[in-house]
């Protein structure tokens, strides 16, 4: 049995932010996620300045692991104990489209390497390392729909290995429709057992968006 457990969870899609299932900071007069992401970073105020370098998923992903790692004690743990594990559908579509914009007319080519870099979508768990000094294993897995399983087994896996013993896991994924990170955070402390059967439920949890 893996003794590991989910110590909180959080839901971020239409300009709404849930952690364990209560609101906590919503934005009705913005549209779209640059402007919520600006919004809910003045809201969570890290003070962290190379957010604003980031390209939209990858504020995304950073907010979600924000949310999950405010008021959290990792003092304990070394940071290569502690890693992150996330998944998407569509990779970094909209900035790959940003870049492709900057290279299609040969006759006002003008490619930029701070867009470049965020066609990668492990720069998003790069980001969130740099700024908890993480060191810890990371993945990122591109599939259709949001797996509980893979996430688990990949983490449970790291976990029984003693590769690491914290884990920030989930889903941060934005097309040119919509936007939603479920993200959730595993370690020695929790009630809920680390399994795909809970963490399908807690994404799945029936929340008033």
């Amino acid at each position: 049995m893996v003794n590991l457990k989910i110590s909180r969870y959080c839901h971020i899609k239409d300009n709404k932010v849930f952690i364990d299932g209560k609101l906590i900071f919503e934005d009705r007069d913005v549209a779209g996620l640059k402007p919520f992401s600006k919004s809910l970073y003045r809201f969570l105020a890290p003070s962290y300045n190379k957010f604003f370098k980031m390209d939209e998923i990858s504020r995304l992903g950073f907010l979600a692991a924000e949310v999950l790692l405010r008021d959290f004690d990792l003092s304990g743990y070394n940071p290569d104990e502690i890693s992150v594990i996330l998944s998407n559908s569509e990779s970094t579509l909209i900035t790959d489209q940003n870049h492709q914009i900057t290279i299609n007319d040969f006759d006002n080519f003008f490619p930029s390497p701070s867009v470049f870099v965020y066609t990668l979508p492990n720069i998003m768990i790069g980001e969130i390392s740099i700024r908890h000094k993480f060191r810890g294993e990371n993945a990122f897995f591109i599939v259709e729909n949001f797996s509980a399983d893979l996430i688990a087994n990949h983490i449970n896996n790291l976990f029984l290995t003693n590769k690491s013993k914290v884990f920030v896991g989930g889903w941060a994924n934005q097309s040119n429709d919509n936007y939603e990170a479920f993200g959730y955070l595993a370690s020695d402390k929790g009630h809920l057992q680390h399994n795909a059967l809970e963490i399908k439920s807690l994404y799945n949890n029936k929340i008033e968006y």
